[in-house]
């Protein structure tokens, strides 16, 4: 199955380089370019792609900004003049950082990089934005000047804080402009539940359950945080949780 693509790169030229470079790519089908942010995130949202090649550099706002702004990450491959940005490139997850002019061996390499990492995601998923966010699907998270994409299977607990939401992940705490509702709305409920007002837990990083008083429960996730299951909610806990 193709492996479906955008270009999202100001120069013409670059664009057209990068589009001869992939006809020796033939799992790779470049479904359509933009050539500057706002167009990238329109061509994202309707075509939905597995994959951008990314310029960082571009007039008004950069590839970076493009990646804060998307709902749902495709994966990156940077395509880019400067060199200065490949730490933070890395520190957002991307692919691969190809410097232009980019190198067909780089590029083969850059592409193999992407099949390994679809091979070990091959449980089925298919693309919808409308549709709940799965495990597997990653999520740009960015908190002032560090940027992450993280699996949503990574991450153990979403809490409430005003208009935000702090994302818990390995030793991170970034805070997110969203909603628990909204992000309720967009995830698995068999994977993440809302134990209350403040918090969406993963179901998979529980490591124990206590009685609390009042007929709730006590979660402890693997990662050291104890939350409160509210009574309401320890019902449909229970229900959820039992064969």
């Amino acid at each position: 199955m193709a492996i479906k693509a955008i270009i999202i790169d100001d120069e013409r030229l670059a664009r057209n380089e990068l589009k001869k470079l992939l006809l020796d790519h033939s799992d790779i089908e470049v479904l359509d370019e933009a050539s500057n942010v706002d167009e990238g995130i329109e061509k994202i949202e309707q075509h939905n792609p597995d994959l951008i090649f990314l310029d960082i550099q571009m007039p008004g706002k950069t590839g970076f900004d493009l990646l804060a702004e998307v709902e749902r990450a495709p994966k990156v491959i940077f395509t880019t003049a400067y060199d200065d940005y490949a730490i933070k490139a890395f520190e957002v997850n991307a692919l691969d950082y190809l410097l232009k002019p980019i190198e067909p061996k780089r590029l083969s390499d850059a592409i193999q990089k992407l099949q390994a990492e679809l091979f070990k995601e091959q449980v089925g998923f298919h693309g919808n934005n409308r549709g709940p966010l799965t495990e597997i699907d990653q999520v740009f998270v960015k908190d002032g000047e560090r940027c992450w994409f993280v699996k949503l299977g990574e991450i153990r607990l979403f809490e409430s804080v005003g208009n935000y939401a702090k994302v818990f992940f390995d030793g991170n705490k970034p805070l997110i402009l969203k909603s628990l509702n909204a992000l309720e709305e967009r995830l698995d409920e068999r994977m993440f539940f809302r134990a209350n007002r403040k918090h969406i837990i993963n179901l998979r990083w529980i490591d124990k359950i206590e009685p609390y008083f009042n007929g709730g429960l006590i979660v402890e996730l693997k990662g050291g945080e104890k939350i409160e299951v509210s009574r309401r909610q320890t019902v449909k806990f229970k229900e959820m949780m039992s064969l």
